[in-house]
């Protein structure tokens, strides 16, 4: 560490009161920062059914329910008594994971204060209002985030494809790469358990079409079901295994009658439930990374997703899986038809992922983000403001 101390206040929308990949991964990054000696303090809304416990210390933020999706809390802001923490706490850096109110309170407490500001990117957040007839409403919340990222030192994003896709929407002048990592004494073909899977119904020489996510429209279902119809009517022979929840379970179990739904599966029981399919089929356009594809690729199987920046970083076409054009049904269930009624091309493009997924292990990946911090505050000690885009 260099002679001042790195302490950081990180500012999550989620850190944990919902399961999902991102928080997921901030939890692993103050797992290693705390390792590494830096003094890290959280600020995020809570709940009081969290979904794991928090790694580190955790002020809870005030908020409110998103409408209509109540399993979302909206953070009201850097109010007061946040603010006096945050001063009692004194950080040296702040991080921003969301582009929310809190977020944006701890981006003008960062400027005002001459803290290094450092964001990291977990979503599209401007592909979501496509899946709510809000389509036309893109250019604006790009344009919003915009804004916010480039009032940031740096910004970190989860993989190469998306931070050039940043660079293109001239989102910052400083893009680096934070990508996921995996944890491969839980996801391994080891963990592949036959008996688990044909006691939840899942029998038989057919093969298995997997789904791990939160059950929400913006990851694809509609894409989803629909060519899974396609495949019916070509007759070919699967089944279906879906692993997680949300609020749109009720419309995916209406759309997928005879799928095996297990709800959202952690740890031991996550790693057995994704060795034990055979494919998974990831149709979303709004991950910035896609961890379930990563996760899967370490299990050894093939992986069909669309045409994405949360895919196309991860899966080689025609090596470890297909990437199809976002949307395309009968492309898709091609894909899905070759490797149902192909076993040596399953394991064949499975095995290749198996391969492709050793490169990404935590405490590496966790590295490129500590490193991040310690060049702009470096860099804020000898003067230097946070660069902006050359580009209007």
């Amino acid at each position: 560490m260099p002679d001042t101390q790195l302490r950081v206040a990180l500012f999550s929308g989620n850190y944990n009161y919902v399961k999902d990949g991102a928080n997921q991964a901030l939890n692993k990054l103050v797992a290693y920062l705390l390792r590494q000696g830096v003094v890290v303090r959280v600020y995020s809304p809570t709940t009081n059914t969290p979904a794991f416990a928090p790694t580190g210390d955790l002020v809870s933020a005030p908020s409110w329910p998103i409408p209509k999706r109540p399993e979302y809390q909206i953070p009201l802001g850097l109010l007061p008594g946040l603010k006096r923490d945050l001063r009692a706490f004194a950080p040296n850096l702040i991080h921003v994971s969301s582009p929310d109110p809190l977020g944006h309170g701890a981006l003008k407490y960062g400027r005002k204060h001459g803290l290094p500001v450092v964001a990291s990117v977990h979503t599209r957040f401007e592909t979501y209002p496509r899946y709510y007839g809000l389509a036309f409403l893109e250019p604006l919340v790009e344009a919003m985030l915009r804004r916010f990222y480039r009032r940031c030192d740096a910004i970190m994003a989860p993989s190469e494809a998306l931070a050039q896709m940043l660079r293109d929407q001239r989102m910052s002048y400083d893009v680096g790469v934070w990508t996921r990592g995996i944890d491969d004494s839980i996801f391994t073909p080891a963990n592949r358990d036959l008996a688990w899977r044909e006691s939840i119904g899942l029998g038989g020489d057919a093969p298995v079409i997997g789904y791990i996510g939160r059950l929400v429209m913006e990851k694809g279902l509609d894409v989803f079901a629909d060519t899974i119809d396609e495949l019916r009517r070509r007759q070919v022979q699967h089944q279906l295994l879906v692993i997680g929840d949300g609020p749109a379970r009720s419309w995916f179990e209406h759309r997928l009658p005879g799928a095996r739904f297990v709800g959202f599966q952690m740890g031991a029981d996550l790693g057995r439930a994704v060795a034990s399919m055979d494919m998974l089929f990831n149709p979303s356009v709004t991950e910035a990374f896609g961890n379930v594809t990563l996760e899967t690729m370490a299990c050894g199987l093939p992986v069909v997703a669309a045409q994405a920046t949360g895919s196309d970083s991860l899966v080689r076409d025609g090596v470890n899986g297909r990437l199809i054009r976002p949307g395309a049904i009968g492309q898709f269930a091609d894909a899905l038809e070759h490797y149902c009624t192909d076993t040596e091309l399953r394991a064949r493009n499975g095995a290749a992922g198996l391969e492709l997924s050793r490169r990404n292990r935590w405490d590496a990946v966790n590295q490129a983000m500590l490193d991040t911090y310690l060049r702009v505050s470096a860099q804020r000690r000898r003067g230097a403001l946070a660069q902006r885009s050359p580009v209007p």
